[in-house]
């Protein structure tokens, strides 16, 4: 088999029973990549495959030298196949995109492009989607949502077509359904993110993965990615900030019932209200303490270099002692 040069560019293919499509793809991101001066590499994850999709793959791979495979024991879903796609991935940019062709590989050369421009991930748009109106119309809702509580507004947080720096997708996490929330989660670590228009096709062959619990996961998980990004290094804002509030009303609770007691003369042992008021204050004092463990649990385990990750770039540093000694003895020697 012949080889071929270091890739610059990781194109990651998730993959669960389409062994219709694997081949036409792999030609059509071919022809996509010819144009362009850069050298690229196909890695798919078969996602608990029950169809032949795996011997596909093997087979592409053995004719191919730049594509590769990894299978999964079991279907663990989107975002851990690509996860294990990213930390196979050797390029500088990644390409993400869904194997069942209605994702266009023609798109690609414009993405990168955008890329080349400063972007640090650009996110597809299916302007046209060639899907039924039973996935467009929840679609649209979940991205109404998205946009409101993460503050990124774009048109398509879920579009499997997307291009990105590398780095992106190793510091945003990816379980569950999180894959939805990459341009968001991108977003709050304070990358740049794009998003372009891109061409949708309609699906020919196999039939949709997603069902209703997918919408009702993702909505899990958009709590999910509201708490790690906006109170994710200040838990003790959260926590204690709910736990101050439910303390501030069961202690109101309590002062209008011991008013009611002092100067109505009213018993009040057998209110429920003075219960209700007695559980605030708890599971007030309950939550900021879960508040001040979490700070110390952070505190503990942070390190320096988290904080480094933050970093874009930086000026050219000031040179050591250590170096200024190099340059002392090499004009010396001159």
């Amino acid at each position: 088999m012949e080889t071929v040069p270091e890739p610059q560019v990781s194109v990651l293919i998730p993959v669960k029973d389409e062994e219709a499509t694997l081949a036409t793809l792999v030609g059509q991101i071919d022809e996509a990549f010819k144009p362009l001066d850069t050298e690229y590499e196909v890695i798919f994850v078969d996602d608990g495959s029950t169809d032949s999709s795996w011997d596909v793959m093997s087979r592409l791979a053995e004719d191919n030298p730049r594509v590769r495979a990894i299978r999964f024991r079991r279907n663990f879903g989107k975002a851990a196949a690509l996860a294990a796609a990213v930390d196979e991935a050797r390029g500088e940019r990644v390409v993400t995109m869904d194997a069942d062709l209605q994702d266009d590989p023609a798109e690609v050369p414009r993405l990168l492009a955008e890329l080349d421009d400063g972007a640090d991930l650009v996110s597809g748009h299916k302007a046209d989607r060639k899907d039924p109106l039973g996935k467009r119309i929840p679609s649209k809702f979940f991205n109404m949502m998205t946009n409101v509580m993460t503050g990124l507004k774009i048109n398509d947080h879920n579009c499997g077509l997307k291009a990105a720096r590398t780095e992106v997708y190793r510091r945003v996490p990816l379980y569950g359904e999180l894959h939805r929330y990459i341009p968001a989660l991108a977003h709050q670590t304070g990358y740049k993110v794009r998003e372009l228009p891109v061409n949708h096709r309609p699906r020919e062959h196999g039939k949709s993965k997603y069902g209703f619990e997918r919408y009702v996961r993702g909505a899990i998980d958009l709590l999910t990615v509201m708490t790690i990004t906006k109170y994710g290094r200040r838990p003790a804002h959260l926590f204690g900030g709910i736990g101050l509030l439910s303390a501030f009303i069961g202690f109101l609770t309590l002062a209008y019932l011991t008013i009611v007691k002092l100067f109505g003369g009213q018993a009040i042992g057998d209110r429920p209200l003075l219960m209700l008021g007695i559980l605030l204050v708890i599971l007030g004092v309950q939550l900021i303490s879960i508040g001040l463990i979490a700070e110390i649990v952070l505190h503990r385990t942070a390190n320096r270099r988290e904080a480094t990750d933050l970093i874009r770039e930086r000026t050219p540093a000031e040179p050591t002692a250590r170096d200024a000694e190099v340059k002392v003895s090499e004009k010396v020697e001159a």
